[in-house]
């Protein structure tokens, strides 16, 4: 008697076998809306922050203190001289005879690329920024 039981068990459990493939193709389906929905809402918070530092648009300078240019040097001059040294194999000892090819003197190269340098570290909207500017040189 116990192997008829067992029997109609598995019929059972055969019979119940696409229904439940079913269900969990349906879960599978409604599990991959919530990914592409929370990857969207991801994205356009992301493309909002972006745009609230400027990022992606040349020529939308981002305004505050911690992008005023730092003994008369921009950021976007600091970013073409920092990116100007790559001429040189990145020697980091050229990086004032390029500041120079831009008008900048060394005290006042020594002095914005100490502050600059400290801004990108401190704020991700001007790490941003120098980014773009450096890839745009």
């Amino acid at each position: 008697m116990g192997m008829f039981k067992k029997m109609q068990d598995m019929r059972g459990m055969v019979n119940a076998a696409p229904g439940m493939m079913a269900q969990g193709q349906a879960l599978a389906a409604q599990a991959q809306q919530m990914a592409a929905a929370q990857q969207a809402a991801a994205m356009a918070q992301l493309q909002q922050a972006q745009s609230a530092v400027g990022y992606g648009q040349p020529g939308a300078a981002p305004d505050g203190p911690d992008f005023e240019p730092v003994a008369g040097v921009s950021l976007e001059q600091f970013a073409a001289i920092s990116k100007g040294v790559a001429a040189y194999n990145y020697d980091r000892t050229k990086l004032v005879e390029v500041a120079a090819e831009h008008g900048v003197c060394a005290d006042d190269w020594e002095a914005a690329s100490r502050a600059w340098n400290d801004r990108i570290k401190a704020n991700p909207a001007v790490a941003q920024r120098f980014n773009l500017l450096y890839r745009a040189a």
